[in-house]
């Protein structure tokens, strides 16, 4: 069957590939090649399934617990298997005990145990929350690597698609494009930006809890790291905010002072699309099957997401009905 996939985001790419693995004649609509204009660009890429369980509902953990095999699969040797390091100021250790208890498979770790995993904060905090099952990717390489692998499995990109027509079904998964017209679909703003120092080292995902503004720094190697990210309702893009930029560098500081001395080498802002319950959903829509509103979950969620949608593709297909 031919099946035409919109957009070419970490939503879209991930579905082609399913799609692709069920024998499915696949084309993307990939408007702006690069990535840089997706949400998927400035993804922080943590696949931490029990750290998102903290702040979101049992269904994101259901979901999201297996990302890091089903990212494996796709793409071997990308997902660094090294946990995730919750740590929190001194005078904000309370946080650190209200974490825990809303979440699990975690470790308690004492002073040597921080620096015997992560050398760079000796000294710094007296007790941390370790998740070990959890990882991380670069989503810019990633994104990059899944494109590179559809191409190779005979998956065509256009840069638009005038004509539907030959199509026995259509995939959307335009994100935040489709605000106003997927019933109750809202835009959540996020703000991130790229530190780079060869001051600090660090082997995996860092999450400092805050009681005002949690936030992660995620290591891209060659002393980049990744910082973010704000969580503001609304749907404006423009750039990002001095009293954002102000919070996430304190942020950083708060980890490690070395950051102060850091370069601040790219910003970003973005608008993720998500539904009430920050839960995304694959529905059929009219004459196209629409997957949308990953909110901050987007490559924790997507392979599963991916296997849904395409589960509606098919279905389609054997009760014999077609968009054409």
């Amino acid at each position: 069957m031919r099946v035409l996939v919109k957009g070419a985001g970490v939503a879209g790419l991930t579905v082609a590939h399913e799609l692709s693995l069920r024998r499915a004649d696949v084309t993307v609509v990939d408007p702006c090649p690069g990535f840089s204009q997706t949400a998927s660009w400035l993804a922080g890429g943590m696949l931490a399934p029990w750290c998102e369980r903290e702040s979101a509902e049992e269904a994101i953990l259901l979901r999201g617990r297996d990302a890091i095999d089903r990212w494996d699969m796709m793409l071997p040797g990308e997902v660094r298997r090294n946990g995730t390091l919750v740590v929190a100021p001194a005078r904000d250790q309370g946080e650190l005990d209200r974490f825990a208890g809303r979440t699990s498979d975690y470790e308690w770790l004492d002073e040597d145990q921080i620096t015997a995993l992560e050398p760079a904060f000796a000294g710094r905090f007296r007790r941390a929350l370790f998740f070990p099952l959890e990882g991380h990717l670069n989503p810019r390489r990633v994104l990059g690597l899944l494109r590179d692998k559809l191409v190779d499995r005979h998956v065509a990109f256009i840069d638009q698609a005038t004509e539907t027509a030959g199509y026995d079904d259509i995939v959307d998964c335009t994100g935040a494009a489709r605000i106003g017209q997927t019933s109750g679909l809202r835009g959540v703003r996020g703000e991130m930006l790229y530190l780079k120092t060869d001051e600090v080292a660090l082997a995996r995902a860092v999450r400092l809890l805050h009681p005002r503004f949690p936030v992660y720094i995620v290591p891209r190697g060659g002393g980049l790291f990744m910082v973010g990210a704000t969580m503001i309702e609304t749907e404006f893009g423009g750039p990002i905010s001095a009293r954002s930029m102000m919070e996430l560098l304190n942020a950083a500081y708060a980890v490690h002072p070395a950051f102060a001395d850091a370069a601040v080498v790219e910003t970003g802002v973005g608008v993720r699309p998500a539904f009430a319950d920050n839960f995304p959903r694959a529905t059929r829509e009219r004459d196209a099957v629409v997957l949308n509103g990953l909110y901050r979950h987007g490559f924790l969620l997507a392979p599963a997401m991916a296997e849904e949608a395409a589960d509606l593709v098919f279905s389609r297909t054997k009760t014999g009905g077609s968009n054409r």
